[in-house]
């Protein structure tokens, strides 16, 4: 950023930036020299005496009568473009810069600002008593003190000839009234606007261009006056920064009364995507019912269509296209909710399985058992004689309780089969004779323990 004065940026209302300020010989083009006032209120003056300024400088400036006190805001080449652009000609008498604002100029000027929040309060009710149809909306004094500028609205022609006497006589300075429009007004009050920026009135609008209905309908922008509208109860005036793009947009789209017939329905347009090249019809011309949106260059096919006498199978294209889908198959099952739960259940049987088969092969036991085909839970049994390895074929014949009714069951040590087992030898004992009993399907160890039952010799 350059440190010259002219390139300095401040907050001031209606700034101008002056991107000019480094070019060779640009402060020294023109004497002309643009300065600020209360608000957005400007004037160009003469710098006749070669005064030295710069960007911000507080000068003491000609006036009517007497001295004004103002902020110089431009100076160099770029005046004379602010000066054509504002209609200000070299023809007309351009009034000249005193000097830089000495202390006393500073005091007095203070002294004046200071007033003149009362003055406006107190020139309302003047006006309010004299029952004229006005608005008085800002007082300026003068930097010397002598003379006041009352801002004021009214929207018919007023006679405030009678409103001037009492207003000299109230204040005893200069009276000097000007009429501006409420745009003006908000602009010199200034504000944010709904879109959270400062108004542009008050930041770089110099000239006001009336804003019509017809550009929030261009935009299609919803017809309410409370969001229409802005600070000075008028219309806003961005609305008209974007209408350009919006009518060159709309020149490559249908007319929004056209018709669109189909062989099913007859479609109305409902709604308009100006910038997608989008538009959605409604089979109801009064509400949205079974909306479908297409392009513009659907839409004005389908138009060319009906003009033809031809009706389209449907709004959004004639043949839809059908995808040649692949049967798929899903070999690892992640489709299926319940696939964790299966595993578990495949993990179970897999376990019992193998219990089951270490129970099945013992290496070294005396008996062996038989299986659930075999029939264990049936309730009585024949099995063939089972015989111990270390005994022969004569010691197995004279052994004590070997007969060939005796039944064989799985050993003690099943515990899966333990209670089964239980209840069987009770219902064989209720239906066996005497001679059959079951002392013989019990270990040795149940029988030496018992001593009420003998062993059988």
């Amino acid at each position: 950023m350059c440190v010259k004065g002219c390139c300095k940026k401040h907050k001031d209302k209606l700034e101008t930036y002056d991107w000019l300020c480094d070019v060779p010989d640009a402060e020294g083009a023109t004497d002309y020299v643009e300065v600020q006032f209360k608000n957005t209120r400007k004037g160009y003056y003469l710098n006749s005496a070669k005064i030295p300024l710069e960007k911000g400088d507080i000068v003491a400036v000609e006036s009517s009568p007497g001295h004004d006190i103002g902020t110089v805001t431009l100076t160099g080449k770029l005046v004379l473009l602010q000066m054509k652009k504002n209609n200000v000609r070299d023809t007309t008498e351009i009034k000249t810069i005193y000097r830089k604002a000495k202390p006393v100029d500073l005091e007095k000027y203070e002294e004046a600002k200071a007033k003149e929040h009362d003055t406006m309060i107190r020139s309302r009710q003047i006006a309010a008593d004299l029952k004229l149809n006005m608005k008085i909306g800002d007082v300026e004094y003068q930097g010397d003190g002598n003379k006041a500028i009352f801002y004021y609205i009214a929207d018919e022609r007023v006679d405030f000839r009678q409103l001037i006497k009492v207003l000299a006589d109230a204040f005893k300075v200069r009276i000097e009234m000007k009429q501006i429009g409420a745009r003006q007004e908000a602009g010199r009050i200034g504000g944010i606007g709904p879109c959270g920026r400062e108004l542009c009135c008050s930041k770089w609008m110099t000239n006001f261009v009336s804003v019509a209905t017809n550009a929030a309908r261009y935009q299609d922008i919803s017809m309410n006056p409370q969001k229409l509208a802005g600070q000075c109860a008028k219309l806003k005036c961005c609305i008209n920064f974007e209408v350009d793009a919006y009518m060159e947009a709309q020149k490559k789209l249908p007319p929004r009364d056209a018709v669109l017939e189909t062989k099913d329905n007859t479609y109305f347009h409902f709604k308009t995507d100006v910038f997608k090249q989008e538009i959605s019809y409604s089979t109801n011309r009064a509400f949205a019912a079974n909306l479908v949106t297409i392009s513009a260059e659907r839409a004005l096919e389908v138009i060319d269509l009906n003009k033809k006498g031809t009706k389209p199978v449907a709004l959004d294209s004639d043949a839809k296209p059908q995808a040649n889908h692949r049967e798929t198959h899903d070999l690892l099952g992640q489709d299926s909710v319940t696939r964790f739960d299966n595993l578990k259940k495949k993990k179970k049987k897999g376990n019992t399985n193998n219990n089951n088969n270490n129970r099945k092969e013992p290496a070294e036991q005396p008996v062996a058992t038989q299986g659930k085909e075999a029939g264990v839970h049936a309730p009585k049994i024949v099995a063939p004689k089972v015989f111990n390895g270390t005994q022969n074929s004569k010691e197995r014949e004279e052994a004590p309780g070997n007969k060939a009714a005796k039944v064989n069951r799985p050993p003690r040590n099943d515990n899966n089969q333990s209670g089964k087992n239980n209840r069987n030898r009770n219902r064989n004992k209720k239906n066996k004779p005497q001679a059959n009993s079951s002392n013989n399907d019990k270990p040795q160890e149940d029988r030496n323990a018992n001593p009420e039952v003998s062993p059988r010799a």
